[in-house]
Order: structure tokens, then sequence, then C-alpha cells
């Protein structure tokens, strides 16, 4: 058994898998990450190793727990993957964007696939049908442009995402969720356009906390997988096991 831990900026997702299947699935905050760690290990005492994407902060005596369990592979740029990283500054690119590479990597091995993660950021990561990570692009989410409007402006006011009903809003929070939730989407579906002017039979997938949300509204045929950064990771454990 493996533990994938996938830490995010509010978040902590925890996931056990067994033979390359979830049998078990947390999401948490990152304040209630020490109990579910004795919790876990006592639900699944046959976890052996556990891979740890860490982007939102914790700790280095917070990871160090979980090394009393078992043994603990923490994510980096120096970790081993299976695809050719081409990206210039391979010391800064984001171990989540790592994980999703990786995901795409196995789920498309011989093609070209483009990941979008419609998370806290909406990135952009593109795998070619050589093996090879190329890079891709990083944009505001949806909660960040809301915040965005609020917090550098006097008046508009902090909205959480909702369904826009018509393109033309005809209140201050209904232009202002019109102009979030339609320019997102019109990003997307631009992004994918632009990649597939380049790329033959590109897959798309969509992952992250506003894919199921975001999913629905766009013109694009896509693959939307909430859990793909998980499987991402799962796959670097084991390659990295090697």
């Amino acid at each position: 058994m493996n533990l994938i831990v996938d830490v995010g900026n509010t978040l902590v997702k925890m996931a056990v898998f067994e033979n390359g299947k979830i049998i078990s699935y947390r999401k948490i905050p990152k304040t209630d990450f020490a109990k579910n760690v004795k919790s876990i290990f006592e639900d699944y005492f046959r976890i052996q190793n556990a891979i740890v994407s860490n982007v939102g902060g914790m700790s280095h005596e917070e990871i160090a727990m979980l090394c009393v369990f078992c043994e603990v592979h923490v994510l980096s740029y120096n970790s081993k993957t299976p695809f050719k990283n081409s990206y210039a500054t391979p010391q800064t690119l984001g171990v989540d964007r790592i994980a999703l590479a990786t995901a795409a990597f196995y789920h498309n091995p011989k093609g070209n696939t483009l990941v979008i993660d419609a998370g806290t950021c909406v990135t952009y990561d593109a795998i070619n049908d050589y093996g090879e990570y190329l890079g891709g692009a990083i944009s505001p989410g949806i909660a960040m442009r809301y915040r965005a409007m609020h917090e550098q402006t006097s008046k508009l006011p902090l909205l959480k995402k909702k369904p826009i009903l018509d393109i033309i809003g005809n209140t201050t929070e209904t232009s202002m969720h019109s102009g979030v939730i339609n320019g997102i989407c019109n990003e997307i579906d631009g992004v994918i356009d632009q990649y597939r002017s380049r790329f033959v039979d590109l897959t798309v997938i969509l992952t992250g906390g506003d894919a199921q949300f975001l999913s629905k509204r766009l013109k694009n045929t896509i693959f939307a997988h909430s859990k793909f950064l998980l499987l991402g990771l799962y796959h670097l454990l084991e390659y990295n096991k090697r």
C-alpha cells in the first residue's frame, strides 16, 4: 500500500493506493493533518511508502511525522520522472505540475496531452508524443479573480463563484460573475484552440477543484478527472522506488 499526500494552499488531500487504485480518500484542512496521519495508519497499517507533494508550505516537522510510520519520498525537482523535462528552469517547476505531467505521460504515453489544473491558479502543462514535457502557462484561478477585484478596488464586493444566466450582467454582482466565469471559460477554450492548432490529436484533461464547475461550461471536448494529480503522485512514488 502507498500513501499519497498532496498539500495545497488550504487543504491536504490524502489517498491510500492499493494495486494502483484508490481505496481511501480524505480532503482535510491543513490544521487537521497530524490527527489524520495517526488515524490513517491505524486504518491501513500495511502502508509501506508515502510521497508528499508540498506546495502549501507544510513544515518539516509535520512531514517528519510520516517518517515514523513508513518510508517517505518528498517530491522535488530532483525526483526521477518518466518523461524528458525540457523546462528551461526545472528547479522552479512546481511539484504539482511535475505530478500532473507524470499523470499525463502514463494516461497518454504516445500522444500529445494538455493538462489544465483549475485550482488556486489555472495551470496549463503540455507533454508531446515523444514523452517530452514542454511547459505551459499559469494564470489566476476563479477565487483569485474575485478576490483581486475586491481587494484592488474600493467598492466591489467579495463574491463566490456562481453560474451566470446571461453574458450581460445587469447589476454589479452579475457583471462581476459574468466577467470572471465567462472570462475564464473563454481563456481556457482559447488556450485549448491554440494548442490544437499546433498539436495533432491533442488529448485535453481538466482537473482541480473547479474542474467540475468549469467542464459543463467549456465548448471544447475535454476529459475531466478530479483526482488526476493523485494518480501522478502514485506513479512518481512507484517510479522513484526503483
